[in-house]
Protein backbone atom coordinates (compact mmCIF):
# COMPACT_ATOMS: atom_id res chain seq x y z
CA UNK A 1 0.00 0.00 0.00
CA UNK A 2 1.09 3.26 -1.18
CA UNK A 3 1.81 6.41 0.84
CA UNK A 4 -1.52 8.08 -1.13
CA UNK A 5 -3.54 4.76 -0.92
CA UNK A 6 -2.61 4.90 3.24
CA UNK A 7 -3.79 8.34 3.19
CA UNK A 8 -7.05 7.33 1.04
CA UNK A 9 -8.01 4.96 3.11
CA UNK A 10 -7.70 6.95 6.25
CA UNK A 11 -9.92 9.69 5.04
CA UNK A 12 -12.48 6.72 3.94
CA UNK A 13 -12.62 5.97 8.07
CA UNK A 14 -12.61 9.46 9.35
CA UNK A 15 -15.63 10.51 6.84
CA UNK A 16 -17.45 7.63 7.86
CA UNK A 17 -17.03 6.53 11.11
CA UNK A 18 -18.83 7.68 13.62
CA UNK A 19 -17.63 10.06 16.72
CA UNK A 20 -16.82 8.29 19.89
CA UNK A 21 -19.59 8.02 22.48
CA UNK A 22 -17.28 10.33 24.86
CA UNK A 23 -16.87 13.00 22.13
CA UNK A 24 -20.32 13.00 21.79
CA UNK A 25 -20.75 13.02 25.60
CA UNK A 26 -18.50 16.59 26.33
CA UNK A 27 -19.51 18.43 23.03
CA UNK A 28 -23.09 17.79 24.32
CA UNK A 29 -22.26 18.90 28.28
CA UNK A 30 -20.19 21.95 26.70
CA UNK A 31 -23.64 22.65 24.72
CA UNK A 32 -25.71 22.46 27.49
CA UNK A 33 -23.46 25.03 29.85
CA UNK A 34 -20.80 27.17 28.23
CA UNK A 35 -21.47 26.37 24.19
CA UNK A 36 -24.99 27.42 25.34
CA UNK A 37 -25.25 30.64 23.78
CA UNK A 38 -24.13 29.33 20.65
CA UNK A 39 -27.30 26.77 20.09
CA UNK A 40 -28.86 29.17 18.10
CA UNK A 41 -25.84 30.21 15.69
CA UNK A 42 -22.09 31.12 15.98
CA UNK A 43 -22.50 34.90 15.89
CA UNK A 44 -22.17 35.59 19.82
CA UNK A 45 -18.82 33.97 19.90
CA UNK A 46 -16.27 36.78 20.32
CA UNK A 47 -12.66 37.36 20.54
CA UNK A 48 -10.47 39.69 21.90
CA UNK A 49 -9.96 42.89 19.89
CA UNK A 50 -7.89 46.43 20.34
CA UNK A 51 -8.92 48.36 17.38
CA UNK A 52 -6.65 51.16 17.82
CA UNK A 53 -3.90 48.35 15.98
CA UNK A 54 -6.04 48.45 13.30
CA UNK A 55 -7.04 51.72 12.26
CA UNK A 56 -4.03 52.89 10.25
CA UNK A 57 -4.44 49.98 8.05
CA UNK A 58 -5.87 51.75 4.73
CA UNK A 59 -8.55 49.10 4.33
CA UNK A 60 -10.20 49.01 7.67
CA UNK A 61 -13.64 49.98 8.26
CA UNK A 62 -14.93 52.35 10.73
CA UNK A 63 -18.41 50.79 10.99
CA UNK A 64 -16.62 47.05 11.49
CA UNK A 65 -16.27 46.96 15.28
CA UNK A 66 -17.36 48.76 18.56
CA UNK A 67 -14.59 51.18 19.67
CA UNK A 68 -13.62 48.83 22.44
CA UNK A 69 -14.07 45.08 23.76
CA UNK A 70 -14.42 42.20 21.87
CA UNK A 71 -15.05 41.27 18.30
CA UNK A 72 -17.94 39.00 17.31
CA UNK A 73 -18.36 36.84 14.45
CA UNK A 74 -21.89 38.49 13.85
CA UNK A 75 -20.38 41.82 13.51
CA UNK A 76 -17.36 40.25 11.26
CA UNK A 77 -20.51 39.50 9.19
CA UNK A 78 -22.17 42.57 9.13
CA UNK A 79 -18.76 43.69 8.02
CA UNK A 80 -18.11 41.65 5.21
CA UNK A 81 -22.14 41.95 4.13
CA UNK A 82 -21.09 45.49 3.58
CA UNK A 83 -18.06 45.37 1.91
CA UNK A 84 -19.07 42.55 -0.64
CA UNK A 85 -22.11 44.66 -1.68
CA UNK A 86 -19.79 47.77 -2.69
CA UNK A 87 -16.49 45.76 -3.96
CA UNK A 88 -14.39 46.80 -0.91
CA UNK A 89 -12.24 43.47 -1.29
CA UNK A 90 -9.79 44.35 0.88
CA UNK A 91 -12.44 45.31 3.75
CA UNK A 92 -13.90 42.31 3.41
CA UNK A 93 -10.47 40.64 3.79
CA UNK A 94 -9.36 42.63 6.71
CA UNK A 95 -12.38 42.58 9.00
CA UNK A 96 -11.98 38.32 9.15
CA UNK A 97 -7.97 38.68 9.68
CA UNK A 98 -8.24 41.29 12.37
CA UNK A 99 -10.79 38.63 14.12
CA UNK A 100 -8.69 36.08 13.25
CA UNK A 101 -5.80 36.96 14.95
CA UNK A 102 -7.97 38.58 18.28
CA UNK A 103 -5.47 40.37 20.32
CA UNK A 104 -2.07 39.51 18.88
CA UNK A 105 -0.37 43.07 17.92
CA UNK A 106 1.70 41.18 14.69
CA UNK A 107 -1.66 41.32 12.26
CA UNK A 108 -1.89 44.56 10.71
CA UNK A 109 1.67 44.80 9.47
CA UNK A 110 1.09 41.56 7.93
CA UNK A 111 -2.37 42.41 6.35
CA UNK A 112 -0.78 45.63 4.95
CA UNK A 113 1.62 43.02 3.33
CA UNK A 114 -0.73 40.95 1.87
CA UNK A 115 -3.02 43.57 0.65
CA UNK A 116 -0.61 45.65 -0.82
CA UNK A 117 0.11 42.91 -3.31
CA UNK A 118 -2.16 44.47 -6.96
CA UNK A 119 -3.47 41.46 -7.47
CA UNK A 120 -4.89 40.90 -3.94
CA UNK A 121 -8.72 41.98 -4.80
CA UNK A 122 -8.89 40.55 -7.90
CA UNK A 123 -8.13 37.20 -6.44
CA UNK A 124 -10.78 38.02 -3.31
CA UNK A 125 -13.38 38.93 -5.96
CA UNK A 126 -13.15 36.03 -8.26
CA UNK A 127 -12.89 34.03 -5.03
CA UNK A 128 -16.58 34.93 -3.88
CA UNK A 129 -17.92 34.88 -7.41
CA UNK A 130 -16.92 31.43 -7.32
CA UNK A 131 -17.77 30.44 -3.47
CA UNK A 132 -21.65 31.46 -4.52
CA UNK A 133 -21.13 29.64 -8.06
CA UNK A 134 -19.18 26.38 -7.19
CA UNK A 135 -18.92 26.10 -3.47
CA UNK A 136 -16.31 26.53 -0.88
CA UNK A 137 -13.66 24.13 -2.51
CA UNK A 138 -13.22 25.52 -5.84
CA UNK A 139 -13.08 28.98 -3.89
CA UNK A 140 -10.44 27.52 -1.83
CA UNK A 141 -8.34 26.52 -5.14
CA UNK A 142 -9.07 29.93 -6.52
CA UNK A 143 -7.00 31.61 -3.52
CA UNK A 144 -4.78 28.75 -2.82
CA UNK A 145 -1.06 30.20 -3.35
CA UNK A 146 -2.68 33.27 -5.01
CA UNK A 147 -1.82 36.09 -2.81
CA UNK A 148 1.84 36.03 -1.23
CA UNK A 149 0.66 35.74 2.66
CA UNK A 150 -2.36 34.51 2.78
CA UNK A 151 -2.21 31.38 3.77
CA UNK A 152 -5.03 28.78 4.34
CA UNK A 153 -5.86 29.49 8.14
CA UNK A 154 -7.22 33.16 7.07
CA UNK A 155 -8.57 32.88 3.94
CA UNK A 156 -10.37 30.34 4.91
CA UNK A 157 -12.22 32.68 7.37
CA UNK A 158 -13.36 35.00 4.73
CA UNK A 159 -14.31 31.95 2.73
CA UNK A 160 -16.37 31.81 5.54
CA UNK A 161 -17.64 35.05 6.75
CA UNK A 162 -18.48 35.82 2.72
CA UNK A 163 -20.49 32.42 2.88
CA UNK A 164 -22.38 33.33 6.32
CA UNK A 165 -23.34 36.89 5.39
CA UNK A 166 -24.85 35.82 1.81
CA UNK A 167 -27.94 34.54 4.21
CA UNK A 168 -27.25 35.80 7.66
CA UNK A 169 -29.55 38.56 9.34
CA UNK A 170 -27.99 41.46 9.82
CA UNK A 171 -27.30 42.65 13.77
CA UNK A 172 -28.47 45.59 14.69
CA UNK A 173 -26.03 48.82 15.50
CA UNK A 174 -25.25 52.29 15.79
CA UNK A 175 -24.63 53.71 12.25
CA UNK A 176 -20.88 54.95 12.04
CA UNK A 177 -19.44 58.09 9.87
CA UNK A 178 -18.36 56.60 6.02
CA UNK A 179 -14.07 56.72 5.67
CA UNK A 180 -13.07 60.43 4.87
CA UNK A 181 -11.32 57.51 1.69
CA UNK A 182 -12.81 54.37 0.78
CA UNK A 183 -10.75 51.38 -0.78
CA UNK A 184 -10.56 51.37 -3.77
CA UNK A 185 -12.77 48.51 -5.70
CA UNK A 186 -11.69 45.63 -7.68
CA UNK A 187 -11.99 46.26 -11.18
CA UNK A 188 -14.05 42.96 -11.81
CA UNK A 189 -16.34 42.77 -8.81
CA UNK A 190 -18.99 39.49 -8.74
CA UNK A 191 -22.44 39.91 -7.50
CA UNK A 192 -22.72 41.58 -4.44
CA UNK A 193 -24.70 39.02 -2.55
CA UNK A 194 -24.86 35.55 -3.92
CA UNK A 195 -28.30 33.60 -3.19
CA UNK A 196 -27.75 30.92 -0.65
CA UNK A 197 -26.81 27.23 -1.80
CA UNK A 198 -29.12 24.32 -1.10
CA UNK A 199 -28.99 22.79 2.29
CA UNK A 200 -27.17 19.58 1.49
CA UNK A 201 -24.76 21.90 -0.31
CA UNK A 202 -21.26 22.59 1.98
CA UNK A 203 -20.76 26.02 3.95
CA UNK A 204 -17.31 27.30 3.76
CA UNK A 205 -15.48 26.69 6.97
CA UNK A 206 -12.60 27.66 8.99
CA UNK A 207 -9.63 25.38 8.86
CA UNK A 208 -6.78 26.79 10.29
CA UNK A 209 -4.06 24.99 12.79
CA UNK A 210 -5.52 24.47 16.32
CA UNK A 211 -8.61 22.59 13.88
CA UNK A 212 -6.34 20.49 12.22
CA UNK A 213 -4.14 19.49 15.12
CA UNK A 214 -7.84 17.94 16.47
CA UNK A 215 -8.70 16.46 12.93
CA UNK A 216 -5.36 15.28 13.48
CA UNK A 217 -5.17 13.25 16.92
CA UNK A 218 -9.30 11.97 16.09
CA UNK A 219 -7.94 10.64 12.26
CA UNK A 220 -4.70 8.71 14.07
CA UNK A 221 -7.10 7.56 16.59
CA UNK A 222 -9.77 6.15 13.69
CA UNK A 223 -7.02 4.65 11.68
CA UNK A 224 -5.49 2.70 14.41
CA UNK A 225 -9.08 1.35 15.55
CA UNK A 226 -9.37 0.46 11.52
CA UNK A 227 -6.31 -1.26 11.95
CA UNK A 228 -4.70 0.82 8.97
CA UNK A 229 -1.01 0.49 8.80
CA UNK A 230 0.71 3.76 10.04
CA UNK A 231 -1.95 5.68 11.12
CA UNK A 232 0.19 7.97 13.12
CA UNK A 233 2.70 8.89 10.33
CA UNK A 234 -0.53 9.30 7.77
CA UNK A 235 -2.44 11.66 9.98
CA UNK A 236 0.52 13.75 10.83
CA UNK A 237 1.57 13.91 7.07
CA UNK A 238 -2.38 15.04 5.78
CA UNK A 239 -3.27 16.54 8.67
CA UNK A 240 -0.38 19.00 9.15
CA UNK A 241 -0.04 22.61 10.44
CA UNK A 242 -0.70 24.54 7.49
CA UNK A 243 -0.44 24.21 3.69
CA UNK A 244 -3.68 21.80 3.00
CA UNK A 245 -4.51 21.26 -0.51
CA UNK A 246 -8.49 22.14 -1.93
CA UNK A 247 -9.13 18.13 -1.58
CA UNK A 248 -8.18 18.34 1.92
CA UNK A 249 -10.16 20.73 3.03
CA UNK A 250 -13.00 18.94 0.94
CA UNK A 251 -12.00 16.15 2.96
CA UNK A 252 -12.60 18.60 6.30
CA UNK A 253 -15.78 19.55 5.26
CA UNK A 254 -17.22 15.99 4.58
CA UNK A 255 -15.89 14.83 8.16
CA UNK A 256 -17.58 18.17 9.36
CA UNK A 257 -20.49 17.52 7.80
CA UNK A 258 -21.00 14.14 9.00
CA UNK A 259 -19.97 14.57 12.65
CA UNK A 260 -21.83 17.43 12.62
CA UNK A 261 -25.25 15.00 11.79
CA UNK A 262 -24.39 12.43 13.93
CA UNK A 263 -24.12 15.05 16.45
CA UNK A 264 -27.89 16.43 15.57
CA UNK A 265 -29.44 13.07 16.04
CA UNK A 266 -27.78 12.22 19.29
CA UNK A 267 -30.51 13.48 21.64
CA UNK A 268 -28.30 15.90 23.11
CA UNK A 269 -29.76 19.40 22.11
CA UNK A 270 -27.45 19.93 18.96
CA UNK A 271 -28.79 21.86 16.11
CA UNK A 272 -29.30 20.69 12.69
CA UNK A 273 -27.39 22.17 9.85
CA UNK A 274 -24.61 24.27 12.22
CA UNK A 275 -21.24 22.45 11.16
CA UNK A 276 -19.61 26.19 12.14
CA UNK A 277 -20.82 24.93 15.69
CA UNK A 278 -18.63 21.80 15.71
CA UNK A 279 -15.48 24.07 14.00
CA UNK A 280 -15.58 26.20 17.16
CA UNK A 281 -15.83 23.41 19.45
CA UNK A 282 -12.80 22.00 17.70
CA UNK A 283 -11.21 25.51 18.15
CA UNK A 284 -11.92 25.85 21.50
CA UNK A 285 -10.20 22.67 22.51
CA UNK A 286 -13.64 21.36 23.80
CA UNK A 287 -12.78 17.65 22.97
CA UNK A 288 -9.25 15.92 23.12
CA UNK A 289 -9.59 13.01 20.67
CA UNK A 290 -5.92 11.63 22.55
CA UNK A 291 -7.80 11.44 25.70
Amino acid sequence: MSRQDRADALDAELTTRPLPPAAVSVLGEWLAGTGAPYARGTGAHAVSFAPERWSSVPAWPASAAPAAGPLSRARVTDAVREAVRDGRWAEALAVPYAWGHGGTGYGPHRLRKILAAPHAPRALAEAASVLGEDGPVEAYRVLRGAVKGLGPAFFTKFLYFVDQAADAPVTPRTPAAPRASATPRASATPRASAAPRASAAPRGLVLDRKVARVVRAHATRVGREARLPGAAGTAAWIWSDGGWTEHRYAVYLRWVAHASGQLASAGIGWPEDSPDLLELALFSDIWDPAR
